[in-house]
Order: C-alpha cells, then sequence, then structure tokens
C-alpha cells in the first residue's frame, strides 16, 4: 500500500508543481502585456516628441508590439517548463512550410516596410490606390486603412498596394483645378473669355500668384466649349471647384449667354 500512496503523492505533487507554473505563468502574461503597452506609449511619446512623422511612429508602435509579444510568449512557455530551444528548433524546421503558408502575410510586411521608407503615401494623406481613395488613417505592419468622405472604413493589404498605381492628392501643396463650360455658337467669344476671367479672379481661394487659363478647346455639335484653368491650394480644391460651378453660371445668366443642353425637336 506504501507505493499506492507513494503514487497518489507525486501524482498530487505533480499537479501542485503545476498548477503553480500556469498561476505564474498567467501572472507573467498580465504583468507582461501591462509592461507592452507601457513601452509601446513610451515609444510614441519618445517619436512623438521628437517630431518624427506620423506614419513612422503607427508603424513602429505595430512593430514593436509584436516582437515584445513574442518575446512574452516564449517566457511564458520557457515558465511552463516547454524547453525554449527545442521549441526554436521546431520554428525553425518548420519555417519552410509556415514561409509558405504566410507568404501573402510576409509580402504585405515587406510592402510595408517599403512604404515606411518610400514614403509614397502619409497619415492624413488623401490617394486613390488599389481600386479605391480616401483618407489615410493608418499604415500598420500588414495592412494600411483609409476612411472614405462618406465615412466608410478601407483595409488594404499593403502588397496590393505596392503593386499598383498611387495618386497622392495631397503629396502637392497647390493644385490645378479644370473647367470645361459650353456656351451658344451665337455667343460673343471675347466676352465669355473675359466674363470666365473675371469671375475666377473674384474667387478669394484663387492663387493670384499663378496665370488664370481660358481657352476655346472644341466646336462641338451644339455648342463651343471653353476651358478655364485655376491654381489653388490643396485643401481648396473642392470649394473652389463647387464655388466656380455656380458663380459662373449665375455670370453667364446674367450676361444672356446662353448654355446649350440636349433637346428633342419632333417633326410633325
Amino acid at each position: 500500500m506504501d507505493f499506492i500512496k507513494e503514487g497518489f503523492d507525486a501524482i498530487k505533487g505533480s499537479i501542485v508543481e503545476s498548477g503553480l507554473k500556469v498561476i505564474v505563468a498567467i501572472i507573467i502574461l498580465f504583468v507582461g502585456l501591462k509592461i507592452i503597452n507601457f513601452i509601446v506609449k513610451r515609444i510614441h511619446k519618445a517619436l512623438e516628441k521628437k517630431k518624427v512623422d506620423t506614419t513612422i511612429i503607427q508603424f513602429s508602435e505595430s512593430l514593436s508590439s509584436i516582437a515584445l509579444k513574442i518575446g512574452l510568449i516564449l517566457a511564458i512557455l520557457t515558465t511552463v517548463g516547454f524547453e525554449v530551444t527545442s521549441f526554436v528548433a521546431v520554428l525553425g524546421a518548420a519555417s519552410f512550410a509556415v514561409g509558405l503558408a504566410l507568404q501573402g502575410s510576409l509580402s504585405n510586411f515587406a510592402a510595408g516596410v517599403i512604404i515606411l521608407i518610400l514614403r509614397p503615401i502619409r497619415i492624413g494623406d488623401y490617394v486613390e490606390m488599389a481600386g479605391t481613395a480616401g483618407i489615410v488613417s493608418s499604415i500598420k505592419v500588414f495592412s494600411t486603412i483609409l476612411n472614405t468622405p462618406d465615412n466608410k472604413t478601407i483595409i488594404i493589404p499593403n502588397s496590393s498596394i505596392i503593386a499598383s498605381n498611387i495618386v497622392n492628392y495631397s503629396l502637392e501643396p497647390q493644385r490645378r483645378v479644370d473647367f470645361v463650360f459650353g456656351v451658344e455658337y451665337n455667343s460673343d467669344i471675347k466676352q465669355v473669355k473675359e466674363l470666365l476671367v473675371e469671375v475666377a479672379s473674384a474667387h478669394e481661394k484663387v492663387l493670384k500668384d499663378k496665370d488664370i487659363f481660358v481657352g476655346l478647346s472644341e466646336l462641338a455639335d451644339s455648342s463651343i466649349n471653353f476651358v478655364l484653368r485655376v491654381w489653388v491650394n490643396s485643401p481648396d480644391y473642392w470649394t473652389v471647384h463647387f464655388d466656380l460651378m455656380e458663380q459662373i453660371k449665375n455670370a453667364l445668366d446674367q450676361a444672356n449667354i446662353g448654355i446649350p443642353y440636349p433637346h428633342i425637336q419632333v417633326v410633325k
């Protein structure tokens, strides 16, 4: 009976020991996550204090968080009795298969690094890429997040961004706004050109140090079409676009200059 008792005592001791290891592992996990959050916040504040670009700050936070959490997992495995060296060896042996399985994620990570280095986009830029458009709100290790003007969130894999054309509307401080206005054939060309220049020049957000261009661009089927080109600061693009469309329409009406529109003539 002694050997049975000894067996029970051994099992009991093993259970107690394992239980203690699990409790310690849970404590390490809880404390470790708190420490990681603290470190990531400190990194954010340090980079922000040095006035580092927001794009680099967010990417550094994401990368640091992943690296520290991997270290935490290894520490927990050591605590519960796993041989970390054996674990690393197994992980190394399986790395080829994992690499094949995660090649999409790895390419997204590599693309994220390229975006960070080349910086074709930044936080707050309005961009068109990978078949969609919006304001860049976040650049993470594997993906980039856009917010559309109608408040939708779009998550794009970084590899898709690198593989596509990127149109950055915010990169340059100034943009040109192009208009096409069609008027009736009996309109006075000189009068129309002067009117377009006058209305465009009066707008406070049109840059006065840039030339305003007006030219007759096309003799269309039912109208003569004029091109108007003005320069504005990039944030004022749509304000000027909508304002001048309305103001020029009103000015043409007041000058009795007709704007052709499609119509059907019914012959009896």
